[in-house]
């Protein structure tokens, strides 16, 4: 299936609408136990993509500060009506880079996730597929990254 851009999202309510205008960096299926918590779920999917690729169409998302594993924190950003969580910044990497959550696109099933991501805590009945890439922990973007989403990171924090 080809994936055409922009794809549309948004919160439950439909207060908050946002789309993204190209392929992002990146798309984790993340097992941690913060994500876990987070999102009342196995785990959770978020398409990594540059901030100014993320239009907002409709509303305003209010900024919810929320601790992390890092100890540095995260920013959510959620629907100030039904509280639905549609992207997170994190402190590593900033404003700069947004983690959309997948599962608030229109379409969910249009970006499948390119690599599992701190599977030493998945939960034990979860079966990741193979092929696919599965890291215990995280990774070196270096390595597993797309040369296309390299350069892109490359040119958006100047390297």
């Amino acid at each position: 299936m080809k994936t055409h851009f922009p794809l549309k999202g948004g919160c439950s309510c439909g207060s908050v609408r946002y789309q993204i205008t190209s392929k992002p960096l990146i798309v984790h299926c993340c097992h941690c136990s913060w994500c876990q918590r987070e999102s009342g779920s196995a785990f959770v999917i978020n398409a990594v993509i540059e901030a100014d690729r993320v239009a907002l169409l409709k509303g305003a998302p209010v900024c919810i500060d929320t601790p992390s594993a890092s100890g540095y924190g995260q920013k959510i950003w959620r629907c100030p009506h039904c509280q639905v969580a549609l992207w997170s910044n994190y402190a590593g990497i900033g404003e700069k880079v947004r983690f959309i959550r997948v599962g608030t696109l229109d379409t969910p099933a249009a970006l499948p996730p390119d690599i599992h991501i701190y599977t030493s805590t998945k939960l034990d009945w979860v079966q990741l597929p193979e092929g696919l890439p599965a890291m215990p922990d995280y990774y070196n973007l270096d390595e597993i990254w797309p040369s296309d989403s390299i350069e892109r990171k490359n040119q958006l924090f100047g390297q």
